[in-house]
């Protein structure tokens, strides 16, 4: 199916590793112009030396998107020099996970700063802009962490709760200028913060790294952690035109973990 990608200019926050860069070379692949953002600059060519190796091109721009008026130049400058933003998906940003007794007010505001404002920051300017030229797609790659309590990951999950909120909030507030917004939950998904979560239940619990993954893959009706790969699929579908009545939705991809209406 050719989902109408080609040519238009996706801005993917997160893409030096995980899903963020399953989704720029995901987009890449499409035809679609990809702009990789990220806040380290090392990582940010190495991912695009990593999709030159498959003869796509990514654009990177090192930046913090904690830091609003950082986030905001970084859009006008990809809009300089590239043109009008279609397509956002946001994958930047990750809070970090916390044993229960290690949870103070630092741990909420890292949390939300590194998850939750690194969204917000971009998805502002980049969203009235669209709202003006009434066209334009949003992607919140977010993490089913919001919708299921965890001891693990409460502040994360606070984050991301909020995240959810936002992104309907958003969705509804601009359906009638032509923007779309909806986000994405993935559960475990074979990425670098599957083994910080499972460092810091160590930690709280004194089990093995292997056996608390053990214990977490059986919990997963489909028996498996997903793979990033997998999250850009849809990503992709939510972005493009075979979605264009679909906005405010928020789809889980846990393996039918969660189970809930």
């Amino acid at each position: 199916m050719d989902l109408g990608l080609k040519d238009r200019l996706v801005v993917v926050s997160g893409a030096s590793r995980g899903i963020g860069l399953a989704c720029a070379t995901a987009f890449a692949q499409e035809g679609a112009r990809v702009v990789g953002l990220a806040r380290n600059a090392g990582g940010l060519e190495a991912a695009r030396s990593q999709l030159a190796a498959l003869g796509l091109e990514m654009p990177v721009i090192a930046v913090d998107l904690v830091d609003a008026q950082a986030a905001c130049a970084a859009v006008e400058r990809i809009e300089d020099m590239h043109g009008p933003i279609e397509v956002l998906v946001n994958s930047a940003g990750a809070a970090r996970r916390y044993a229960p007794i290690e949870l103070d007010a630092q741990a909420f505001r890292q949390a939300m700063d590194a998850k939750y404002f690194t969204y917000v920051h971009l998805i502002e300017p980049v969203i009235r802009a669209m709202a003006e030229r009434r066209r334009g797609t949003i992607v919140n790659v977010i993490g089913q962490g919001g919708r299921v309590a965890t001891p693990m990951h409460i502040a994360g999950g606070s984050a991301n709760a909020a995240l959810m909120l936002t992104t309907v909030g958003y969705a509804r507030a601009h359906a009638a200028e032509g923007v779309r917004v909806n986000a994405i939950n993935p559960g475990l998904t074979r990425t670098s913060r599957v083994e910080e979560g499972l460092e810091a239940e160590s930690r709280a619990t004194g089990r093995s790294r292997d056996a608390l993954l053990s214990d977490q893959l059986a919990r997963i009706p489909m028996g498996r952690m997903a793979e990033p790969d997998e999250v850009a699929r849809v990503a992709l579908f939510l972005a493009s035109d075979a979605a264009s009545y679909v906005t405010g939705a928020i789809v889980p991809m846990d393996g039918g973990v969660a189970s809930v209406i």
